[in-house]
């Protein structure tokens, strides 16, 4: 006959049975809470009020009476109160007081001291028991979330500090994903600007080529990025027939050189207005532009040629760009024209020269910026002047409009660099064939 339990044993039974179904229990509500969270997060719309409900699930999942989030502030170096929850009413005034108080005393430190010191000195300092971890957002500590409690003993339990690093966990991964989200956010901004800033960029080079007597022009731009610092233009000459032929680069590339670029532009038109040789105006352009230049630490090469139609005659200066390739149909033979000069915004009294060539028909000009020679194919070799040479050298006696030259010209870099090279700077091609 089997023995009867005991009324103690009963009783120890029935404890036992109370703290296994309290137990579990207790397991049901972290996990419900923890799911919430966890859903809170994958529905993150607005962080603030996502940090909001960290303090709350923090204080229950670790069955305390109140939680602190504490978040560091990069920018001043210092710790504020976020978020704050209490159970009891007096908690959300006076303790409250109390955390921020203590707060604002704490001396200038790292994010990591001054945890630390928090971690050693907030139960003495508001007189209850505390458990915290740090909330670290990519790798860096930006934030203390704590819980409170006035329950002898409550803080010797490792399990509500693993509990509360889930939580601190999941708060952390809310944070670093607004990071992205406004990051992204910027990110798009600043391609929108720089899109409309590209479209503006186009439309202050030429759209359409000019109708100059005697010559037939084509040309090209290709930008490395959305905005370039590659310029040129089709300048009409005021009081006269003369139309200047203009190229040149801002040292540089994207929205600094593109800037740059829209400067040198409107100065460069204003200088024309006066009426003075090439070389007058790229000395006084250069005058002009030194200062802003040198404080922005960038330079500009440029290329100004004018070209009078009755003559039949270019006259021209080089402010240390790349000196354009002259193709005479007569002897089928390259030249570069070229003069002494500086850089654009290296001294403000840079000397320049004048040059001139008379032109005969079938004679081809092409202008062009180093993104054509720095052209680099899949084995790291560049196209270099050699390279435009032969393919000018070429285009010129395959084919006989503007054109058909530049396609030709454009297509030979293309095929140099290949499927694995880079045109790693913007591109700009100027083809001039003189007509009659």
């Amino acid at each position: 006959m089997a023995e009867r339990l005991s009324p103690p044993t009963l009783a120890g039974v029935l404890t036992l049975k109370e703290l296994v179904a309290r137990s579990q229990r207790e397991y049901r509500k972290v996990q419900e809470l923890l799911s919430y969270l966890g859903s809170a997060l994958r529905n993150l719309h607005n962080l603030s009020q996502f940090l909001q409900l960290i303090p709350v699930i923090a204080t229950r999942v670790c069955d305390g009476e109140g939680a602190a989030l504490l978040l560091w502030q990069e920018k001043e170096q210092c710790l504020y109160l976020a978020q704050f929850h209490a159970h009891r009413e007096d908690w959300n005034t006076g303790l409250r007081v109390q955390l921020q108080q203590y707060i604002e005393q704490l001396p200038s430190g790292t994010a990591h001291q001054l945890f630390a010191q928090i971690e050693r000195e907030l139960p003495q300092a508001l007189g209850v028991a505390t458990v915290g971890t740090a909330v670290i957002v990519a790798g860096q500590e930006q934030g203390w979330l704590v819980v409170l409690s006035e329950q002898p003993g409550w803080s010797d339990n490792d399990a509500r500090k693993q509990l509360l690093t889930l939580v601190a966990d999941q708060t952390a991964v809310a944070m670093e994903q607004e990071q992205l989200r406004l990051a992204l956010r910027e990110r798009e901004r600043l391609d929108r600007e720089i899109q409309l800033g590209s479209e503006i960029q186009k439309h202050l080079l030429p759209e359409t080529h000019p109708q100059i007597p005697g010559l037939e022009l084509a040309s090209r731009y290709f930008t490395a990025q959305w905005v370039g610092g590659d310029y040129y233009d089709f300048i009409p000459v005021a009081g006269s027939q003369r139309w200047a032929i203009v190229i040149g680069d801002v040292m540089g590339k994207g929205v600094p050189a593109g800037l740059i670029m829209t400067m040198t532009r409107g100065m460069l038109r204003s200088e024309v207005l006066r009426g003075n040789s090439p070389a007058g105006i790229l000395s006084h352009l250069n005058q002009v532009m030194y200062e802003d230049l040198t404080n922005s630490h960038r330079f500009v090469t440029l290329f100004y040629s004018e070209y009078d139609p009755d003559a039949r005659q270019l006259t021209f200066c080089n402010a240390a760009h790349n000196p354009p390739l002259l193709w005479r149909h007569q002897t089928q033979t390259l030249m570069e024209l070229d003069t002494p000069g500086m850089l654009i915004g290296v001294e403000p009294q840079g000397q320049y020269e004048n040059g001139a060539v008379t032109l005969s028909p079938g004679d081809v000009l092409v202008y062009y910026t180093d993104g054509v020679t720095d052209a680099v194919n899949g084995q790291g070799i560049r196209f270099e002047t050699t390279g435009l040479f032969q393919a000018v050298q070429d285009a010129c006696a395959l084919h006989t409009t503007a054109q058909d030259i530049l396609e030709y010209l454009f297509m030979q870099v293309k095929a140099f660099i290949g499927a694995r090279g880079s045109a790693g700077d913007d591109i700009t091609l100027i083809v001039v064939r003189v007509t009659d």
